[in-house]
């Protein structure tokens, strides 16, 4: 085994905080790190959040958020996913699965029956691998004012229990998007 390889996967760890210091940490300093500022969307924070550090770097992470959705009309809750992000010189490592993997187990615990997030086209098949399922329908989300859009990027879904079915017909994220 190379040296520079660790015969265990880095550790993941619940982040107390999550701040702009430590998201230009992993993703530098650019004005739109996550390549969706085209979009105009305004953003939710995320509630709680899971890291990797490697060296003291912090170099991985993922968001979670409970939020209120409506499917065909009748109101839910799912676990919004977001914030996800590995810094360039550690991508291909495995490192998003972790942190999606640590963030999904901890969104088990917190009652909703799935988890949704948004991805641009080119991330679909990395979540895909990942068990996540793209949605076919429009989503609509609300942004301030009182808009209701709807989401320009790729709505995915994936079950947080063994039994959970995603519902058929149209989505509305009762909130503004994570």
């Amino acid at each position: 085994m190379p040296a520079n390889r660790s015969p265990h996967p880095p550790a993941v760890v619940r982040l107390a905080a999550y701040t702009k210091t430590d998201l230009e940490e992993i993703l530098g300093t650019g004005d739109d790190p996550f390549g969706v500022a085209s979009t105009g969307l305004t953003w939710l924070p995320k509630q709680d959040h899971f890291g990797i550090r490697l060296e003291g770097r912090l170099v991985a992470h993922a968001g979670l958020l409970r939020l209120p959705v409506a499917i065909s009309g009748a109101r839910t809750e799912v676990v919004g996913v977001g914030g996800v992000a590995v810094a360039p010189d550690m991508q291909g490592k495995g490192l998003a699965r972790l942190v999606v993997t640590a963030a999904l187990e901890h969104a088990r615990t917190m009652g909703p029956e799935h988890a949704l997030l948004f991805c641009r086209p080119p991330l679909v098949p990395l979540y895909q691998r990942l068990g996540w399922h793209p949605l076919n329908e429009d989503v609509r989300v609300e942004q301030p004012e009182g808009r209701r859009v709807i989401m320009p990027l790729r709505t995915m879904v994936t079950p947080l229990r063994d039994d959970a079915r995603w519902p058929a017909g149209p989505v509305q994220l009762l909130s503004l998007p994570m």
